[in-house]
């Protein structure tokens, strides 16, 4: 199996998007799907996009390989405008560019091996080069045996793993991947991204996908694009915003809005009642010196309660959520005698307990 793109300088972005806007017209209204997108993807990076429904995922993904038109800005590929390519250019360039889709979009009346060397006869390869690409990309998803079986004799995770091989046999250089797993079972989808994974490593592939599961991110992601109504609210490598999201639709998709506490919040104190301060608390640290809990709070001077607690290792790094309550009501975090430990990345006050004991 060829080592795709091996000749590709990695200083330059391998796509590089600049001011892209796409309109679609329904139903006489014109929507503005996606607005001055702004993005480099790193040569061999595994790039996750998510947001939620309707948020603009899709069309992005789309784009980059031109099923969609882009009404203004750039894609570049390579530092090649693909708005500047012909029709047959255009062609040749999406040969370059592997789709896995949600759905398989496998035939059912062609074999495991005739559907991934169906891409290799529609653009006209000899039958020789054919039949070793085809078996080369079936040992590498592990689906040699399974070579004569039909698609309805398949699994779905061995489903998937045609349309990765079917992707992978034009020998690309970029993998887009459509809600790759968000149509299998966990024990499925945890073999999926372990292909993809070693793909990426292996072949030096660079894979851009959407998801709206956080799991698939924080699993095989080097670095993640949270869209939100067509724009790019957050970008940057997962553990740092997982550690540290930016916005409330950050907050929302990593579910950290939804932690159950056994009393009410209050945001005003009641001298009479009030009985902690509650805040929230967010770490990170490489997962060689994980911070110890009594360190990471003694700069509070004071009785400390855990009410939640959370722990993840990504990237290589330990990301902990935590939410405590005071028992100073006067504590100021911006008092200048208040010592931040180095690891925390957030800390806010979110309310006050009436009835904490």
């Amino acid at each position: 199996m060829v080592s795709f793109g091996s000749q590709v300088d990695f200083s330059v972005p391998h796509l590089k998007i600049r001011g892209l806007n796409k309109f679609y017209d329904v139903q006489g209204q014109r929507l503005h799907a996606l607005k001055d997108i702004d993005l480099d993807i790193p040569k061999a990076q595994i790039v996750g996009i998510i947001g939620k429904s309707g948020a603009g995922k899709s069309s992005l993904l789309r784009t980059l390989n031109g099923l969609e038109s882009i009404d203004t800005g750039s894609i570049l590929i390579h530092q090649q405008n693909i708005a500047d390519l012909s029709h047959a250019e255009l062609i040749k360039t999406r040969q370059k560019i592997g789709m896995i889709f949600q759905h398989f979009n496998l035939m059912s009346a062609k074999t495991v091996w005739e559907n991934v060397a169906l891409p290799l006869r529609i653009a006209g390869y000899e039958k020789t080069e054919i039949e070793q690409r085809v078996n080369d990309v079936l040992k590498l998803v592990g689906l040699e045996a399974k070579r004569n079986d039909y698609p309805s004799q398949l699994s779905g995770g061995q489903k998937q793993r045609v349309g990765i091989a079917r992707a992978l046999v034009s020998e690309p250089e970029i993998l887009l991947c459509d809600e790759a797993t968000s149509a299998l079972d966990p024990e499925s989808t945890a073999n999926i991204l372990s292909l993809l994974k070693q793909i990426n490593q292996d072949l030096g592939l660079t894979i851009v996908l959407i998801t709206h599961e956080m799991q698939v991110i924080q699993e095989i992601c080097d670095q993640v694009v949270v869209i939100d109504h067509g724009e790019i609210i957050e970008f940057g490598q997962v553990w740092s915003v997982f550690s540290d999201p930016q916005q409330q639709i950050t907050q929302e998709l990593l579910n950290l809005e939804k932690v159950n506490l056994p009393f009410e919040l209050s945001q005003t104190v009641d001298q009479n009642n009030t009985t902690h301060q509650i805040l929230k608390l967010k770490y990170a640290s490489e997962s060689k010196s994980v911070p110890d809990l009594y360190d990471l709070l003694s700069g509070f001077n004071s009785s400390i309660q855990v009410y939640y607690s959370q722990v993840d290792t990504i990237q290589q790094r330990t990301i902990g959520s935590l939410v405590i309550g005071n028992r100073n009501l006067e504590f100021d975090l911006n008092d200048a005698q208040f010592e931040k430990h180095h690891a925390i990345t957030q800390l806010e006050v979110i309310g006050y307990a009436q009835s904490a004991h």
